[in-house]
């Protein structure tokens, strides 16, 4: 995935999409998810792997962050290559991030091989893509500003101009708020910020 170093959105998938494919008497059930981080790849995993307990395979890949830097392929006991590269794959050609997707294989009792096994997830991988609704999603910085009271109206402007979101205020002789905002506006809000006396800020988290 190539990403553009401009920009602060990517595509991903809105929420859960799930796809099929059939071969030989085997069944492959893909389920996509929309993820943020790898602790909830990794609950997504564990429900899935409960769901369908008694599939021969669960394998699965997911890629994470706007330039899909953060990504895994995971064959489950498939032959090496023929499962988690392919599902990854089908992420990779849908230009997409933050997603996570699982195929659940239940074995009919035929060998696919190596090229019937790559198509088929593939295939189940890419019916999960297509039933999903694909969406941009902004990267949005967060952080917790404080400042003394008397800079309370120069704060509260730049939050309004900027259309700043803003949260959990705590409004006394110190002033401590949380705040967040588009990456791609970082640059210009923290100077504004910076410019009043007595503020300082704290960066929390990017998402």
């Amino acid at each position: 995935m190539k990403a553009d170093p401009s920009s602060d959105t990517f595509k991903t998938i809105k929420s859960k999409s799930s796809g099929s494919y059939k071969e030989k008497g085997s069944r492959f059930f893909a389920a996509a998810f929309p993820v943020s981080d790898e602790e909830e790849i990794r609950n997504r995993i564990d429900e899935t792997r409960k769901l369908h307990h008694t599939a021969r395979h669960n394998c699965y890949a997911y890629i994470l962050g706007k330039d899909g830097s953060v990504w895994r392929a995971n064959d489950d006991g498939e032959p090496s290559g023929t499962a988690g590269k392919p599902i990854l794959g089908q992420i990779r050609s849908f230009g997409l991030s933050d997603v996570l997707i699982i195929v659940s294989r239940y074995f009919g009792g035929t060998l696919l091989g190596t090229s019937g096994l790559i198509n088929a997830y593939k295939t189940a991988a890419g019916e999960a893509l297509k039933a999903s609704e694909i969406i941009n999603k902004v990267i949005m910085e967060s952080y917790e500003i404080r400042y003394p009271y008397s800079a309370m109206n120069e704060v509260m402007r730049i939050i309004k101009e900027e259309s700043v979101i803003h949260v959990n205020h705590q409004f006394d002789l110190n002033c401590v708020i949380t705040v967040s905002f588009r990456q791609s506006a970082k640059q210009r809000i923290i100077e504004r910020l910076s410019r009043i006396e007595g503020l300082n800020y704290y960066f929390l988290d990017k998402r």
